[in-house]
């Protein structure tokens, strides 16, 4: 995809996915030292937030923390789930794009009547109900978007969530920020084999595999919002541990960065079942297809996730569909 072209051009979505680029090169880490302050008092963590709030932005950081092996508890959940949690002793991110969402508000009122003094927000909106019930907050650069799916919020939700760790370690990651932004351009703008789009325009259901770091279970998310299809996130080596049983002829399997130990397992289970497998990867790998993204150290998470937006936005494009307005879904969920 690129905006050189009315076809891609024309659409939010599109617009508001290049917009990550701008978005990334203007992170300052340093916008989330309020939250890693309270960390370093409480060493307890916990991220919530509705769907694309909280996928990506919650796991990824908690993948960079366990990776890390920073001395602190990381937990996520959704909203509702986390009420019923004792949360006294957490620091505590409550995230939604518009600071509306109904599952966190009721969660954040709720932290509020208990005296939470560790309770904090993140959303695209100044002043929200969230914002006005937690204790302090901070509000994304990237601006409102008007797709209904959420693109670079996620990513500005991500950076903001990690670069919590960064300032808990005392990590400077400004050089691996540096060259980010024209690799996520890359990735979002690299050809598109018409083969995949064929392909999953064939599938009955869309794959994708992956590390629980939220990249492949919010593509699955967008998979759902972008190209109307259905959709399912397969864990780790879940993909060759069972569902294989139901996966019909035709379907395909996206894998996100693959376990090189499992290519011989993956390349098994799926050879005689007439799936397709792509990978999505900074190197070749032994599968039908191979969408090779460029490497960006720490920070290639970001990456595969820009590559797999280009993907279904091209199956969108293929199909002829209003990429920003899907028929049922809506911008804010859940709205309170």
């Amino acid at each position: 995809m690129n905006l050189k072209d009315n076809k891609y051009a024309k659409y939010y979505l599109v617009q508001e996915m290049m917009g990550t680029v701008p978005t990334v090169a203007k992170f300052d880490p340093a916008c989330s030292q309020f939250v890693a302050d309270s960390l370093r008092k409480t060493g307890r963590m916990f991220f919530t937030g509705e769907g694309s709030s909280r996928l990506f932005p919650a796991k990824n950081c908690r993948r960079v923390a366990l990776t890390w092996g920073l001395p602190v508890e990381v937990q996520n959940d959704g909203s509702h789930q986390a009420a019923g949690y004792d949360l006294s002793k957490f620091t505590v991110l409550v995230d939604s794009n518009s600071g509306r969402t109904k599952e966190a508000l009721m969660l954040a009122k709720k932290l509020q009547a208990e005296g939470h003094k560790d309770c904090f927000a993140l959303s695209a909106n100044p002043d929200t109900p969230i914002r006005q019930a937690c204790v302090d907050g901070h509000v994304l650069g990237c601006g409102w978007e008007e797709a209904v799916a959420a693109t670079k919020s996620v990513a500005e939700q991500a950076l903001f969530c990690e670069s919590i760790f960064w300032n808990l370690a005392g990590k400077d990651m400004k050089a691996a920020l540096k060259g980010l932004p024209e690799k996520l351009e890359q990735a979002m703008t690299l050809p598109v084999d018409p083969e995949i789009v064929k392909w999953v325009k064939g599938a009955h259901t869309i794959y994708f595999a992956g590390y629980n770091d939220g990249v492949a279970e919010e593509l699955t998310l967008k998979t759902n919002e972008i190209t109307r299809r259905k959709s399912d996130f397969l864990e780790g080596t879940y993909a060759v541990h069972g569902i294989e049983e139901v996966m019909q002829e035709g379907d395909i399997v996206f894998v996100v960065n693959p376990i090189e130990s499992e290519y011989d397992k993956f390349l098994t289970v799926f050879k005689g079942a007439g799936v397709h497998v792509v990978a999505i990867d900074t190197k070749p790998t032994p599968f039908e297809k191979t969408i090779i993204v460029p490497e960006a150290g720490a920070m290639q998470p970001y990456v595969f996730l820009c590559a797999g937006w280009n993907v279904l936005v091209e199956v969108g494009i293929s199909d002829g569909i209003n990429l920003d307005k899907p028929e049922r879904a809506r911008k804010v969920g859940n709205e309170m």
